[in-house]
């Protein structure tokens, strides 16, 4: 699987890729907190790694693969790893901040639904002077026009594309924002 540029779908079209869905590239110049909402029943926590091994079965359950190793290397580069639990402790999502050297790029952001997913994304960017970028798989209309309403707008809509395959891994709709471009 990669996501190409549409300058370089051509090149892997001829390598045997076809486009199969695709991913909303959108930045925010200065991101707009959200208003507190105190009434869910969960709890946002910064990363502990006794929590690495719900983190990986809700990724894989995500994005359709085990990618225990790419999670290790991706919370130690992180800026910042949170953890959503329920109240009895369970993780049941998980957001990443990378500062790169233009963009704190948000992802993977993996939630059980739409309003977990921008709390992940406010706690996230909430205090970052500068750009943000999130990737975001096709689906989630509500959680894109969330974005927008809090300044991000949409750049481009890359083709996910895949070899030996018509479709993707079967994934539960979980993913909200996808680790990089380069990554999936």
């Amino acid at each position: 699987m990669l996501i190409a540029t549409e300058q370089g779908k051509p090149l892997y079209e001829k390598m045997g890729f076809s486009a199969v869905d695709c991913v909303q590239k959108y930045l925010c110049d200065r991101y707009i907190p959200i208003q507190s909402n105190d009434k869910m029943e969960m709890e946002i926590h910064t990363f502990s790694p006794k929590d690495l091994a719900q983190i990986v079965t809700l990724d894989e359950r995500a994005v359709g693969a085990k990618r225990k190793k790419f999670l290790i290397n991706r919370i130690e580069q992180a800026k910042e790893c949170l953890t959503v639990k329920d109240r009895d402790g369970t993780v049941i999502g998980y957001g990443l901040s990378i500062l790169g050297p233009v963009n704190l790029i948000l992802g993977p952001i993996v939630a059980p639904n739409f309003e977990i997913a921008c709390l992940l994304v406010d706690k996230l960017a909430r205090n970052h002077q500068g750009r943000v970028r999130i990737d975001v798989p096709s689906g989630h209309e509500e959680f894109m026009l969330f974005l927008e309403q809090h300044d991000f707008y949409k750049v481009s809509q890359p083709s996910v594309m895949i070899i030996n395959s018509k479709q993707l891994p079967p994934r539960n709709g979980t993913l909200y924002g996808i680790a990089a471009q380069v990554f999936g």
